[in-house]
């Protein structure tokens, strides 16, 4: 499971900034992109978000391995970079939403709803998703840090973790050159790890292939019906 999130999770994340990067940033064009490409930015979105919900798993193994020499590294930069991607989880929950509306009422409403909701967000003393939005980006400098203290990543590879401070956070925020430059290093970061793990590591027994197929039929039954109801 380790080695599958970490070559999976950077390589669904860049795939889904590569499809909605033909499309400006900013959440009235996303939304028009929408109206005019429902099923390539439905597909965008969610493969981002289920990037982001895989590196929960990669992230828990790197930690791991840093806090084998770096305790106090590991566990910060692991707690500090999942709060993060809970973040980005509770947002990708507002485009979704955001998406289906507008399907329903329409693209200006749903761009006037969209502006006074930033407005009010940023107007809020307190929310907790709007607490995390620090540890979304300081997290990963954290890790990275720790990465190369602990020798868990060489210098080059922790310096492309880091860069991952720099992806865009926000409820329909598109594809700005940052982006792809962050998910590029996480890729250069992650992918070979998972493939030195997959590598080192005992082939699966028939036992988790069969519970693995048992999962996948059961998430495709459960869409087919889903989408029925």
């Amino acid at each position: 499971m380790s080695a599958i999130s970490l070559i999976c999770g950077p390589t669904l994340l860049m795939t889904g900034i590569l499809l909605r990067s033909q499309f400006h940033f900013f959440f009235p064009d996303q939304l028009a992109a929408y109206t005019r490409h429902p099923a390539l930015i439905t597909a965008a979105y969610t493969c981002f978000a289920c990037g982001i919900i895989l590196l929960c798993p990669a992230v828990m193994t790197l930690a791991q391995r840093i806090a084998a020499t770096s305790p106090l590294w590991g566990l910060w930069g692991g707690c500090l970079v999942i709060a993060g991607l809970f973040t980005r989880t509770f947002q990708f929950g507002t485009d979704h939403l955001a998406f289906q509306l507008t399907d329903s009422f329409g693209l200006q409403p749903m761009i006037n709803g969209i502006s006074h909701y930033y407005a009010a967000w940023r107007d809020m003393t307190w929310h907790p998703f709007r607490t995390l939005s620090g540890p979304a980006f300081l997290g990963w400098v954290v890790l990275a840090i720790g990465a190369y203290r602990s020798g868990a990543l060489g210098l080059g590879r922790s310096i492309a973790l880091g860069l991952m401070t720099a992806l865009a956070l926000g409820t329909l925020k598109g594809t700005e050159p940052q982006s792809i430059i962050a998910a590029g290093g996480l890729c250069v970061a992650f992918v070979p790890l998972g493939i030195a793990l997959l590598r080192s590591g005992p082939p699966p027994s028939r036992r988790a292939i069969l519970w693995l197929i048992v999962l996948i039929v059961w998430h495709i039954l459960g869409a087919a019906f889903g989408s029925r109801g």
